[in-house]
């Protein structure tokens, strides 16, 4: 780690709009930055002081950690922000984190926000935290206008009025990365009057753009633009009935969809015998509703609950937000919005939509989470969404976002899975438009603190032994390695005086030694191990035709994903990036399984939305660039056999009600419009899916950016 004075955090303010006025640079005099993995340099460049940092490759979380020598009191703020200029080849993204107190573990007294710059790009970004959006029940508010507003999470309890330091960090870079970092720029808090805000057709009142809908009648100008469109962009035409490579070499046809290596790359294979690349979108539902209780100020015009759009309001539940845990009230604006447009029959009609457009755009897969309606359908294969749920033990691996990690070592979660996998398989089993099952989604497989790959290790020497299966089976493999406690002690470098004393809660000391690591590396393998067979077992025991399309990682580490290469027909993952890096990504050849991609996503602000999702673009036309590249880059690696984006629709503008995200990540907007310059990536990456992936035109592609 190397420590430098703080030099960098100069300029100028300025006034950006009229929330920004009174903008001012933060001044630390005497303040050292902290480069962990990291070199920097102080530059001048067309009279702009900036910081020039690289971090280094192949480091887990190289950043730039600034501290100031007394906590900083934001609390009258608004944001802070800053530049960066990327004067790579290459997109980057990256992370900005604030803390409140050193016991910040990144989501614990941690608010983060996530960005990405293409490269040569220079971009001034704003991380907004006052007020915090979730307190309303939502992810992001009315970005910054001339900035890239980023969105931040974490969790409680956090004082901004206690800010103890903050970094800019990368997540690890395969190579080494460059960013030209200047200035920081704390804006004022001001009081925007978000009292009507949203229009009645769930629009962002105070804005315009292109293709906002102002009336009833745009909503019926903008279908029958779109009739004219879908009719002008047919099917590809070399395609067989599920969308796989109908003009390219015939393999055996089982009436199922399988796996196959071709030419040095994993593939697809439809029920008839052709290569398949799933190219597909997730989300592909109608249900969209927001939250009304507690916000109705927000909204400027809400329909008469008597009158015709009275059947879009509704209740449910929270699991983050002010409704946490409890009931309210709520609106659906994007079904309201086809109502308007289809009229009463609107829900078949949207059905017969999604159908046609998926295929005009070039995908060719009903994605993960969409509606089981599209189970019943026979023009684009789909994707079955399964889940173990059940009252069984549970285990924390340090990050455990949606919950704890299930106790695979459970018999209640083998008898789960069961019974899920049997009511699940019922539904799909004979049908050969279904791809496969995804079972399970962004489980707590691991943690990014110390020894965070072994995260569920460490959680299960917490339990107690006698409440938590996973526990005893660590403490089995413990003492059949070890035998005398005393060995153990020696091995862990602590001082337990008894395997008995060990069935209470423990908690190891961090870093673990090297061979404490060994050990708890073992369990893990153990761990997944038991889990993916268990659920493998239960899903053949129903339905031997489909493929197990695994768990989609978020969290993980390599040896449970090599695990699950033992037990599943395709591994999934969900990456969001602003594309798949090759070096980063090389391993998964030595697993020999194929692998896919179940989620992946990128957004703007320049429609209206509050927030750019997990990886921001500057605007639709960056966005739709990012789509090509981020394909190109999963057809560049022979283990991949898809990639989904997340998801069908944007998500509400005031957040959707389960946890307040609301971005722009959807291929159509909350009234029903498609974004046309994602539609025409689409259909450009669709049209080559299978000569690019083959090298036929490749040098065109190439040609042609």
């Amino acid at each position: 780690m190397k420590l430098y004075p703080l030099l960098l955090l100069l300029g100028t303010s300025a006034t950006l709009w009229a929330r920004a006025q009174g903008a001012t640079d933060l001044h630390f005099s005497g303040l050292p930055l902290q480069l962990s993995d990291a070199d920097g340099t102080v530059v001048t460049e067309q009279g702009q002081t900036a910081l020039r940092i690289t971090f280094h490759k192949n480091a887990e979380w190289p950043h730039v950690l600034f501290k100031p020598a007394n906590p900083l009191d934001w609390s009258g703020m608004e944001a802070i922000s800053f530049t960066l200029r990327n004067p790579g080849k290459r997109p980057i993204a990256f992370g900005f984190r604030i803390d409140d107190s050193i016991e910040a573990d990144g989501y614990n007294h941690s608010r983060t926000a996530n960005g990405s710059i293409a490269p040569g790009q220079t971009q001034t970004f704003a991380v907004c935290f006052s007020p915090d959006p979730m307190s309303l029940g939502m992810r992001g508010l009315p970005p910054i206008p001339g900035m890239v507003t980023l969105g931040v999470s974490g969790g409680n309890p956090f004082s901004f009025g206690h800010i103890v330091q903050f970094q800019l960090f990368l997540h690890s870079p395969h190579q080494n990365e460059t960013l030209l970092l200047s200035p920081f720029k704390t804006l004022p808090l001001q009081q925007e009057d978000l009292r009507g805000v949203v229009d009645a057709y769930g629009q962002y009142a105070k804005a315009d753009w292109p293709g906002k809908v102002h009336s009833d009648a745009d909503l019926m100008r903008q279908r029958r633009e779109e009739e004219a469109d879908l009719k002008a962009h047919p099917p590809l035409p070399d395609r067989d009935p599920y969308g796989g490579w109908a003009q390219g070499p015939k393999l055996e046809a089982t009436g199922y969809f399988r796996t196959a290596k071709y030419d040095g790359k994993w593939m697809l294979v439809t029920p008839s015998g052709h290569l398949f690349f799933s190219l597909g979108i997730d989300v592909v539902q109608l249900n969209s509703p927001t939250f009304i209780t507690g916000r109705e100020s927000l909204f400027a015009a809400l329909p008469d609950p008597n009158g015709p759009l009275g059947a879009f309001y509704g209740q449910s539940s929270a699991y983050m937000g002010p409704l946490a845990g409890k009931q309210g009230k709520t609106f659906d604006f994007y079904r309201a919005n086809l109502y308007r447009k289809y009229g009463a029959d609107y829900q078949a009609v949207w059905q017969q939509m999604a159908l046609k457009r998926l295929p005009s755009w070039g995908f060719n897969t009903i994605g993960n989470w969409s509606d089981p309606v599209f189970y019943q359908n026979q023009q684009v294969p789909f994707v079955a969404t399964g889940r173990v749920h059940g009252d069984f033990a549970t285990v924390s691996s340090g990050s455990d976002y949606w919950g704890r990690m299930p106790d695979p070592f459970d018999p209640r979660f083998a008898a789960a899975a069961d019974s899920d996998m049997k009511d699940l398989a019922a539904r799909v089993r004979n049908s050969p438009w279904c791809v496969g099952y995804f079972v399970d989604n962004e489980l707590s497989w691991a943690n990014s603190g110390p020894n965070g790959d072994v995260g569920l290790a460490i959680g299960a020497l917490k339990e107690e032994a006698a409440n938590s299966p996973a526990k005893r089976a660590f403490l089995h493999q413990l003492q059949q390695k070890y035998g005398d406690i005393a060995n153990f002690n020696a091995a862990w470098k602590t001082d337990v005086g008894s395997w008995q004393q060990l069935e209470a809660p423990y908690k190891a000391s961090l870093p673990l030694t090297q061979e404490a690591h060994k050990d708890a590396e073992t369990f893990v393998r153990a761990f997944a191990d038991r889990y993916f067979q268990t659920v493998r077992e239960a899903l053949k025991r129903y339905d031997p035709n489909h493929l197990y399309l695994g768990c989609r990682f978020a969290w993980h580490s390599r040896a449970e994903v090599e695990e699950a290469a033992k037990y599943c027909d395709v591994i999934s993952f969900n990456i969001y990036a602003p594309r798949v890096d090759a070096s980063q990504w090389g391993y998964l050849a030595d697993l020999n399984r194929p692998c896919i991609i179940g989620e992946f996503h990128f957004g703007a602000l320049d429609r209206g939305m509050w927030h750019p999702g997990l990886v921001s673009t500057p605007n639709q036309e960056a966005r739709a660039q990012m789509f090509i590249d981020y394909v190109h880059s999963v057809l560049d690696n022979p283990a991949f056999v898809g990639c989904h984006w997340f998801q069908y629709v944007d998500e509400p503008l005031t957040g959707r009600t389960w946890d307040g995200e609301n971005y722009n990540i959807g291929f159509v907007a909350q009234t029903d419009r498609p974004y046309r310059h994602m539609v025409a990536a689409a259909r450009h990456v669709g049209a080559e899916l299978y000569t690019y992936r083959f090298g036929a035109s490749r040098a065109a592609s190439e040609s042609g950016r």
